[in-house]
């Protein structure tokens, strides 16, 4: 699985805590209250989960230890190139000459 570059998990992050904040705040404001479904949705995308909670431990936990551990999680403690037809799995770890 493909997973998106840190600074745009980190900056999504970012942003679902201020709405989250701002919607605790306001309960009755509507707006911060679609922003913050908004921003968890997007992190339900991003992070491959399928509530908010789920996507912003994953996106903590990525954040924090580095790519190998989610795709590790993600594949179920299987090989990265899980998946590809054996030819490309070769083509993906020969080295460059």
């Amino acid at each position: 699985m493909l997973l998106p570059a840190k600074d745009e998990i980190a900056r999504h992050l970012e942003l679902y805590r201020a709405w989250e904040r701002m919607m605790l705040a306001a309960p009755s404001d509507r707006a911060a209250r679609g922003n913050f479904e908004d921003t968890g949705y997007t992190l339900c995308v991003l992070m491959g989960k399928r509530c908010a909670r789920e996507a912003v431990h994953a996106a903590e936990r990525y954040l924090a230890a580095g790519s190998a551990a989610l795709r590790h999680e993600q594949a179920g403690s299987g090989p990265v190139l899980r998946g590809l037809p054996h030819h490309a799995a070769g083509l993906a770890t020969s080295s460059a000459t």
